[in-house]
């Protein structure tokens, strides 16, 4: 026990560290004050504990019809919608999230699953498999083939998935290109949404922390559930903060742990010289 308190600290130092250090989060998908004109129905609602339409029907990257529904069940889920002929800021989402998974602990197809829903419904199959070509290409991790989905499908469909997402869109008709927000979200493998992430870069550190949680911490190993308990998450900015009262009652425990072994240690010791002292005097000239 004595060895496992400096090692208990130091996950606790490691949490506080990365719980202070993250930058603010970017204000995506958030109200303001005076949204740019005409763009005033565009951003991300948060619908936490909302359900996904797992029946709506999309498309692979192979041409194969499916149901939203194929891709859950099994792990957490994260979530995102991209047009693939975006000009600029999908490209920036893909990138984002490739960066961070490249950073993650956890593989898709394994620990969790990645599903990029195309927003466009003039987005076409083919398409989609280049996209999914190259961010595998980028991510280079073996077997994530296997969770790495890039679905194209018709308005209908596209509509009920962002509508129960909370993912605001329109169509700019002077650049003639498709308005939207930046962000992502993770659902549970059940399809309800437990978290959103905001903007173009995205904490590997806090995608771990949600994807544990939406595993119900099936997936992570003992010293990150220990950091995960010292954390809470914030909707607010979409990251992860430290509670400083778990990290107190934590400290309380170990530090009670460690002079409970000492004594112990101490007892048992005490005892051995008790009894060698017996034996000592048995053993003597009378």
């Amino acid at each position: 026990m004595r060895r496992a308190a400096p090692a208990i600290f130091a996950a606790f130092a490691l949490a506080a560290g990365g719980a202070f250090a993250q930058p603010a989060a970017p204000s995506y998908g958030q109200p303001s004050a005076a949204p740019p004109a005409g763009l005033g129905e565009v951003g991300i609602d948060q619908h936490l504990g909302a359900s996904l339409p797992l029946g709506a029907v999309f498309r692979d990257e192979t041409g194969r019809t499916v149901r939203l529904g194929d891709y859950f069940g099994r792990r957490p889920v994260l979530v995102g919608f991209v047009y693939y002929q975006c000009p600029m800021l999908c490209g920036y989402v893909e990138a984002g999230v490739e960066s961070a998974l490249r950073a993650l602990p956890f593989t898709a197809g394994r620990q969790f699953d990645l599903l990029l829903v195309s927003f466009d419904p003039a987005d076409i199959p083919s398409i989609a498999a280049t996209k999914r070509a190259d961010f595998l290409e980028k991510y280079a991790r073996p077997g994530a083939e296997k969770g790495v989905h890039f679905l194209t499908g018709p308005p209908e469909s596209i509509a009920a998935v962002t509508t129960a997402a909370g993912f605001r869109y329109a169509r700019d008709e002077e650049t003639k290109t498709l308005a939207h927000a930046a962000g992502v979200m993770l659902a549970t493998p059940e399809g309800k949404l437990s978290q959103y992430f905001y903007g173009i870069e995205y904490s590997p550190r806090d995608l771990k922390f949600a994807m544990m949680e939406a595993s119900r911490e099936k997936i992570g190993t003992p010293v990150d559930r220990l950091i995960l308990y010292c954390s809470h998450y914030d909707p607010r900015s979409g990251r992860y903060g430290l509670v400083v009262m778990r990290v107190v009652r934590l400290a309380g425990l170990a530090t009670v742990g460690s002079l409970g072994a000492f004594m112990l240690v101490m007892f048992r010791r005490d005892r051995k010289k008790a009894r060698a002292g017996g034996a000592a005097g048995e053993g003597a000239p009378r």
